[in-house]
């Protein structure tokens, strides 16, 4: 048995708004372990709306609709659904009362159009919305072969709803045969195709599964296994995952919800290290990917965002002579800047970026998408690292992956110091 997400949204066409529903449903289905094949999004128009089920009615048992359940014009994926089939719409005066009962809660008046709201499929049973005023429909129009579900647009409501109703009616009809599970295996500082070119023979395994894909210049790993049980779904993956993580060394850095920055703070506290960060090109990018963290306070001192000359050289004490020299964008001058924001701030580690992130300012010599890295620590004097990032990435790119670069460098020379 099979499910199909349909998400119902012109919105969502245009690219107006992230479609989280379906990822959110994807990754729930799978911890299920629910088999499914398909997505689709299809705009607020009956016409094409039923085009789509009819397709998604013929492969697929357990349809998942989300969206298209409120209270106005454009919001018809309910009767386009009865229509479809060949059933009428029943109106629920418990659903009524329950609106009424939300909006007297607020202080306000339902509106005659909420009354929309209430009308369900005939023999439909109702999905309850315990935050909003759309409840969704449990139905199965064709006897046991085909079950559908409908979820508001809105996330909020519609995990409630899955995780409330949802997820105990559909263990309850025999839906869930074991689970899926997944961890994801997270790496800086390798291409992609390097590191496929290392795991080639576990990209052909069948239970667990290995798959790569990369953003943002970070590379994953997912394993997947189809088990009866949690339990034996992670015995499937842990030796595989430990496998992976002895090949790739120290190129992996963590594992599922783990970030460069919270890996990084793990290993400031774990040496009684501070840091402070001077930033140029990056313009405060870094030092907010640390102090997303939750605690990073007990080792992140702060940072200077130095964008003007006259910054790097009044607060991080840079010579202005070799700016002049070697221009800012160079090894000495981030060199500098990263013992500058250690001496300034009296931290274990300084940390720094200088560079062009385009689209403008570079030159034959130094073109967009050079930036150097600098580092200085408690022992041995101040290093710099070159990276040549691409004029043909656009500015948010080069920012984000400098800022993910530097907290790589910094966490492979705390790894190095602590033995891990």
């Amino acid at each position: 048995m099979t499910a199909e997400i349909i998400c119902v949204g012109t919105e969502l066409l245009l690219g107006d708004i992230l479609n989280s529903n379906a990822q959110f449903l994807g990754q729930q289905l799978a911890e299920l372990g629910i088999a499914h094949y398909y997505q689709t999004v299809v705009g607020d128009n009956r016409e094409r709306l039923k085009q789509v089920i009819e397709i998604a009615s013929q492969r697929s048992q357990l349809l998942i609709f989300t969206g298209g359940l409120g209270p106005t014009p454009d919001d018809l994926t309910v009767e386009t659904i009865a229509d479809f089939f060949g059933v009428p719409l029943i109106e629920r005066p418990e659903i009524i009362e329950d609106i009424q009962q939300k909006f007297a809660q607020r202080g306000r008046t339902m509106s005659p159009s909420n009354r929309k709201q209430a009308l369900i499929p005939q023999g439909a049973e109702i999905l309850t919305n315990s935050i909003g005023s759309a409840p969704g429909i449990i139905w199965q129009p064709r006897s046991d072969k085909l079950t559908i579900l409908t979820f508001p647009g809105v996330p909020t409501e519609m995990k409630q709803m899955w995780h409330e109703i949802a997820v105990p009616y559909l263990q309850s009809q025999g839906w869930c045969q074991g689970i899926i599970r997944s961890h994801t295996l997270r790496f800086w500082g390798i291409a992609e195709s390097a590191l496929a070119e290392k795991v080639s023979s576990y990209l052909n395994l069948t239970n667990p599964t290995v798959a790569p894909y990369a953003n943002y210049g970070e590379v994953k790993l997912r394993i997947s296994a189809q088990a009866e049980s949690k339990e034996a779904a992670e015995q499937l993956i842990t030796p595989i995952e430990q496998q992976l993580k002895e090949i790739a060394g120290i190129d992996c850095y963590g594992r599922d919800n783990d970030t460069l920055a919270s890996v990084v703070g793990q290993l400031l506290q774990k040496n009684n290290s501070t840091l402070a960060v001077a930033e140029s090109c990056t313009g405060g990018g870094l030092g907010q990917m640390i102090t997303r963290v939750p605690g990073s306070s007990s080792y992140f001192r702060g940072g200077i965002i130095a964008y003007d000359n006259a910054v790097k050289t009044a607060l991080l004490g840079v010579n202005p002579q070799d700016i002049e020299q070697w221009g800012a964008v160079s090894e000495i001058v981030a060199e500098q800047m990263a013992l500058g924001v250690r001496s300034q701030l009296n931290t274990t580690w300084g940390l720094s970026i200088t560079g062009i992130a385009g689209p403008d300012g570079g030159t034959e010599t130094k073109p967009v998408g050079l930036v150097y890295i600098g580092l200085a620590g408690s022992e041995g004097p101040a290093q710099s690292f070159k990276f040549l990032f691409g004029s043909l990435r656009d500015r948010e790119w080069i920012q984000r992956v400098s800022a993910c670069s530097a907290l790589d460098l910094l966490r492979r020379q705390l790894q190095s110091r602590s033995g891990k």
